[in-house]
C-alpha cells in the first residue's frame, strides 16, 4: 500500500504542470466521475487497536452548475463507492473480511482554484462482514456515516489524483444483540479520477 501511495503522489507531482487551467470545466454540470481507490485507517480511543483496509471504485455525477462567490464557489456532486475489499484487523480475532457499499456521498467541490479542487462531503454506507464486527455478540451488518475532507489535484484535462480524510462512525443500529460499534475512526483514501463531460 505504501508503494501504491508513493506512486500516485509521484504521478500527481509529475503531471501537475500539464493540468488544465480551469478544473471547473472538468466538473461542469452533468459530468460523470469514475475512480479506482484504496484506503485504510484506524479506530480512535477504545477502538485504536483495530485497523482497516479497503479497495474498490467510485462513480459520481455533478448535479449543479457553479454557485456562490469567491473561494466558496463550486458545485454539488452525488457519488457512491463500491468496496469489494474491506478488511478489519482486530486484536482478538485477527483479520475479518468484508465488503462495503456506500450509496451516499454528498459532496461540495470548491472549483475556484486552477489545479486544486478541495471538497467536503457527508457520506453513508453499509458494511457486510464474514463474522461479527466488533467481535463478540454483535452483528455482521454495520452502517458507516462519515464526514469527509479532501482535495483533487488535476494532472491533465479530465484526470485528477484525489486524497481525502474521513471521520467515520461504525454501528449496527442495534441489528445485533449488542451494539458497541466503533464510535470514531480516522480513514484516509487515495484514488485517481477520470471525468466524462456531457456533450
Amino acid at each position: 500500500m505504501k508503494l501504491l501511495i508513493a506512486f500516485l503522489v509521484s504521478l500527481s507531482l509529475a503531471g501537475v504542470a500539464g493540468a488544465q487551467d480551469r478544473p471547473a470545466d472538468a466538473l461542469a454540470r452533468g459530468t460523470w466521475e469514475f475512480a479506482p481507490l484504496v484506503g485504510g485507517g484506524s479506530g480512535v480511543g477504545k477502538s485504536s487497536s483495530t485497523q482497516f483496509f479497503y479497495a474498490g471504485g467510485r462513480a459520481g455525477w455533478v448535479l449543479t452548475g457553479q454557485h456562490l462567490p469567491g473561494l466558496l464557489r463550486g458545485d454539488f456532486e452525488w457519488a457512491g463507492d463500491v468496496l469489494p475489499v474491506y478488511l478489519f484487523f482486530t486484536p482478538a480475532n485477527g483479520t475479518i473480511y468484508g465488503a462495503s457499499f456506500k450509496p451516499v456521498i454528498w459532496q461540495w467541490n470548491f472549483t475556484s482554484g486552477k489545479r486544486f479542487v478541495p471538497y467536503v462531503a457527508a457520506a453513508g454506507g453499509i458494511v457486510f462482514t464474514t463474522t461479527n464486527i466488533p467481535p463478540g455478540d454483535t452483528s455482521q451488518v454495520n452502517f458507516t456515516p462519515q464526514f469527509v475532507v479532501g482535495t483533487r489535484i488535476f494532472t491533465k484535462n479530465d484526470h485528477a489524483i484525489f486524497f481525502e480524510g474521513s471521520l467515520a462512525h461504525l454501528s449496527s443500529a442495534s441489528l445485533g444483540p449488542h451494539n458497541p460499534g466503533y464510535n470514531a475512526s480516522l480513514l484516509f483514501t487515495v484514488g485517481y479520477s477520470w471525468f466524462k463531460r456531457r456533450h
